[in-house]
């Protein structure tokens, strides 16, 4: 454990130089594929960007099962309900490997949810907009699970042991999550023109969050470059934004299904996708708070954690008994 903080805290350029020496042979077994183990030395910066990495992937998976979660008792069906329950189950167990990881690198669980709760974390942005209907839970566990898991594969081969270990374990349950929701999909693309016009509209909502969901440009990420040299992350936004639509958009299409973006097109040329700018300003102001569910988002989490307190107080007390709160 890094016990004290504050180079963590301490923001970038204000950091202590590391010793040379130790840096060369850091990147040396990085560059030798070997991994990473939390009683390593490691670069304060290194500590510092997978902290911010992993607590932010934690956060999603704890804030993503919200909009799907508000579903469950609505879900069309017993075999659904029970379905969906187990999805959001998985995801918020997700959370609990990645917080774990992220704690082997000093930083206590409580200050993560509390970094989260005032905002100063943050989480992926596609988790702040509503799910409208039954058909936007579908899109949300076929499409968006989807670039999850193109994101979770390729950094499980990344450089820090207790994070591709948690990544190799929620993949496993994230390829059924993408099958229960691909077969959500197919079922309303094959049902009634009323469910197809439902799912349909649905897509067209979810375009553009989905096509941020990787982030932005890699000309306009502060991190990238130094992340894939320390193999922390192990594509680039952009390329991880390729793999999705190179995977995906064919499937939509074989849907029967229309992209909402009349420029999505493949360059025979370079085999690059091409597509609209889907408008990063709204990316911003989405990660700065002003999403249409950001609040909405935090002010469930903020009643779970002052519900959940009295749970927690009983756990630090095994020796006493408690007795819970009555309202």
């Amino acid at each position: 454990m890094y016990g004290n903080l504050s180079i963590v805290d301490t923001p970038v350029g204000q950091q202590p130089a590391d010793d040379p020496e130790l840096l060369a042979a850091f990147e040396a077994r990085i560059d030798r594929g070997e991994k990473i183990e939390p009683h390593d030395w490691m670069p304060a910066e290194y500590r510092r960007q997978l902290i911010r990495m992993i607590e932010q992937h934690a956060h999603s998976e704890i804030i993503g099962a919200l909009p799907e979660g508000t579903w469950i008792t609505r879900a069309p069906g017993f075999k659904r309900k029970m379905a969906l329950m187990a999805k959001v189950q998985d995801e918020v167990g997700h959370a609990q490997l990645l917080y774990s990881a992220a704690e082997t690198l000093g930083k206590p669980r409580e200050a993560m949810i509390d970094d989260l709760l005032n905002g100063k974390s943050k989480y992926s942005n596609v988790f702040n907009y509503p799910a409208v209907t039954w058909a936007d839970t579908a899109v949300i566990a076929w499409l968006i699970d989807a670039g999850a898991i193109i994101n979770q594969h390729t950094n499980a081969k990344g450089s820090y042991g207790p994070y591709c270990r948690a990544l190799d374990r929620i993949c496993i349950e994230e390829s059924f999550h993408l099958k229960y929701g691909y077969d959500n999909v197919v079922t309303l693309a094959t049902g009634t023109p009323t469910q197809r016009a439902m799912l349909q509209e649905a897509l067209n909502r979810w375009w553009r969050p989905i096509m941020h969901f990787h982030g932005p440009p890699d000309k306009a990420s502060q991190h990238t470059e130094k992340l894939v040299r320390w193999k922390v992350k192990m594509a680039t936004n952009d390329e991880m934004r390729q793999e999705f639509l190179e995977s995906y958009v064919p499937k939509i299409w074989d849907l029967g299904l229309t992209v909402p973006d009349p420029n999505l097109r493949k360059n025979s040329e370079t085999g690059q996708w091409e597509f609209s700018d889907p408008d990063w300003d709204e990316f911003k102001r989405v990660i700065n708070g002003n999403g249409p569910c950001n609040a909405e988002r935090l002010a469930v989490r903020r009643m779970a954690e002052e519900q959940g307190r009295w749970v927690r107080q009983a756990l630090r007390k095994p020796n006493h008994a408690y007795v819970a709160p009555l309202s």
